[in-house]
């Protein structure tokens, strides 16, 4: 249901892109930018909701992870494929040969991804609770927060310095193999401050993305742009999750959780 959802969103997008003179790749890059949710943002209102562990808040909840894995797969194979439409200011290595060979820059991007992955499922979750465990018998809480950051964050740096993975993926794996601990509650416990402040710290790096005369410069086309992605995505996302025969109640969850990027 992800995947439809943000190939028809990106459709939409690209078509509005068209719409408005824009080039092939840009609104095509446009639909995509608005197909995927805020996984925060949904986490934060399901939990103030007490909807989070209700039969429809998982199923929005395993939604938008779809969305994130498949969005940070494409984060990963973006430049290679913004080669394909002629972007030669994309700086890659090595640039001399796989600027001419972008299908072979497609097949290394693929193989790192998957080598990563196959790691971290083979070798991270085994010895990542084998960790904490050793941790917890013979240490102080504090060690065991630090443990939680250390494993979270040199996974992550690991897969964006060895892998070419983004860092987002490689943290992302780092949760998964955590949660594999029978520790991983109190794992989540000690790092829920640092949860919030970082929310926070996103939030606000965005809103200093903004230039406020935009909205001044560019009313229609930003009014345009927010029902594309409060009314269109939505009902994108309503009637496939109707299709695949789920509760009326279900559907407008997914629809309601999806009016916002």
């Amino acid at each position: 249901g992800a995947s439809i959802q943000i190939v028809l969103t990106t459709l939409l997008g690209g078509l509005f892109g068209q719409w408005n003179g824009w080039t092939l790749s840009s609104s095509l890059l446009f639909g995509l930018a608005i197909s995927v949710a805020s996984t925060v943002v949904l986490l934060r209102t399901l939990e103030d909701s007490k909807l989070l562990f209700t039969s429809h808040g998982r199923l929005a909840v395993g939604w938008l992870i779809m969305e994130d894995l498949i969005m940070v797969v494409t984060l990963v194979l973006l430049p290679p494929i913004a080669l394909m439409f002629g972007y030669d200011q994309v700086v890659l290595e090595p640039a001399s040969f796989l600027h001419k060979h972008v299908f072979l820059l497609l097949c290394l991007t693929l193989f790192k991804i998957t080598t990563f992955v196959l790691a971290m499922v083979v070798f991270g979750r085994r010895l990542i609770p084998l960790f904490l465990t050793r941790i917890e018998k013979h240490a102080s809480n504090e060690l065991f927060r630090l443990a939680v950051l250390t494993i979270a964050l040199a996974t992550a740096f690991i897969a964006a310095n060895l892998f070419d993975v983004s860092f987002a993926l490689g943290a992302f794996f780092a949760g998964m193999m955590l949660s594999e601990s029978t520790l991983s509650h109190r794992a989540a416990e000690e790092i829920l401050p640092l949860r919030d402040a970082f929310s926070v710290l996103f939030f606000v790096s965005m809103g200093m993305l903004l230039h406020p005369y935009t909205l001044i410069a560019h009313p229609m086309t930003l009014l345009w742009i927010t029902l594309l992605i409060m009314v269109g995505k939505s009902f994108f996302a309503f009637v496939i999750v109707l299709a695949f025969r789920y509760p009326f109640k279900a559907a407008c969850l997914i629809a309601l959780s999806l009016a916002q990027i």
